[in-house]
């Protein structure tokens, strides 16, 4: 009887975290598809190009709504066995509310494993193609900047010169141990500058103890010259900022080559934890939808119910968005911010699995 109830329970979970995922897959393709029309509206495309583009970045989206499919997912759950009385055989069987949480807590867990070794690589390959096809129509394409084991190297345009920068390390606001070479329009080499150290803070890039070469292999040195980009310190770390394009073990090559040249990890680290953390994160939000379920008194009030889930579901959000605007700010420590809001959810669940049994 045991193994019979948890298949048919499992399946019935199952079922409802399937159909609540492809109720919001269906919104998030709606509501993306305005988003790459209205992007790509100036463009001369295709109408399947922005069809494309929602379709690859859909399911990276997915995952970052997944904390509250599993709560909402929780609540139908419910709804399904109150409204069918099969809560009442469950109990007939000595099967509690606390079995019962702890079945869906564990069914969580493994689901949110499942997630982030398969499905988050998926969405994160997916991701990756449609930043390269959305770049391709992007104002500044011409421009490009990437961290490799040899170093940060960056593609600049200035007027008719295209510009290669090369650097050993990036520290604080300085390029370390950087060459520039200046291509004509015909790609031949123009200039060449070594420098010991540029800093980035802006666009008016200051070069430190630099060898300026011409074509004619004379070379001048100079203390100190300026050089017009179009990059900055902050528009360096926006271009790798978004991570969620990168699977795990491409985000653990890529942490590797941030420590090589001496560039922050931290965005690296957050990432990761937040990989880590999905499963708990999965289990806590089915412990609040079950706790809303078993504590609400108006147990069959279908809209009730998801108006309750939602305001829960805002909440949490708010509450992950200001813990990480803590980490941030240096209020909190980054890993921290990433945990914190878990470890206050379940501190609250806790209190309310604590008489569960009695309701």
């Amino acid at each position: 009887m045991i193994t019979t109830y948890k298949k048919y329970l499992f399946k019935k979970f199952l079922k409802k975290i399937v159909l609540i995922s492809t109720i919001f897959f269906v919104l998030v393709l709606i509501i993306n598809l305005i988003e790459e029309s209205n992007f790509l509206k100036e463009s001369e495309t295709s109408f399947a190009t922005p069809v494309i583009l929602t379709i690859l970045n859909g399911p990276s989206l997915l995952y970052e709504m997944l904390p509250f499919i599993f709560l909402v997912s929780t609540q139908f759950f419910f709804i399904d066995i109150y409204e069918n009385k099969e809560i009442e055989t469950l109990r007939l069987f000595g099967i509690n509310n606390f079995s019962l949480l702890k079945f869906l807590t564990i069914s969580s867990l493994l689901f949110g494993f499942l997630i982030i070794f398969i499905f988050y690589n998926f969405s994160s390959i997916l991701k990756n193609e449609y930043l390269k096809i959305k770049n391709s129509f992007a104002d500044d394409k011409k421009y490009l900047a990437v961290i490799t084991k040899n170093g940060i190297w960056i593609k600049d345009t200035l007027k008719d010169k295209t510009i290669i920068i090369n650097a050993d390390l990036i520290v604080d606001e300085f390029l370390v141990d950087s060459s520039i070479t200046f291509l004509d329009k015909n790609f031949e080499i123009n200039k060449n500058i070594i420098a010991e150290k540029i800093n980035i803070k802006s666009k008016d890039w200051i070069l430190h103890k630099a060898i300026v070469t011409d074509p004619n292999n004379f070379s001048k040195k100079y203390e100190k010259i300026e050089l017009k980009s179009n990059f900055d310190l902050e528009r360096i770390n926006n271009l790798f900022s978004d991570l969620s394009s990168l699977t795990f073990f491409e985000l653990l090559k890529l942490e590797k080559d941030y420590k090589a040249i001496g560039y922050s990890t931290d965005e690296i680290e957050i990432q990761k934890h937040k990989f880590f953390s999905l499963p708990f994160l999965l289990c806590i939000m089915t412990v609040i939808g079950t706790i809303i379920m078993i504590y609400n008194k108006f147990k069959k009030n279908l809209l009730l119910n998801l108006f309750i889930g939602i305001f829960y579901s805002v909440l949490i959000y708010y509450l992950g968005h200001f813990s990480s605007l803590l980490g941030e700010n240096g209020k909190l420590p980054l890993i921290l911010s990433v945990w914190f809001p878990i470890l206050i959810l379940s501190t609250i669940s806790v209190i309310g699995v604590i008489k569960l049994n009695e309701k």
